[in-house]
């Protein structure tokens, strides 16, 4: 299967899994304050 068609199929996924692209905004800064929680727990036991 070409790159780009598998790349397509993988977005279309994401975007109807998210339902709008307001929804996949939202997961997408879930995501990032999950990640900057986790480095502000790991920095506060150094």
């Amino acid at each position: 299967m070409p790159l780009r068609l598998m790349i397509s199929m993988l977005t279309l996924l994401a975007l109807t899994a998210c339902a709008t692209v307001e929804g996949a905004g939202q997961d997408l800064s879930a995501a990032g304050n999950a990640v900057a929680n986790s480095a502000r727990k790991v920095k506060s036991s150094l």
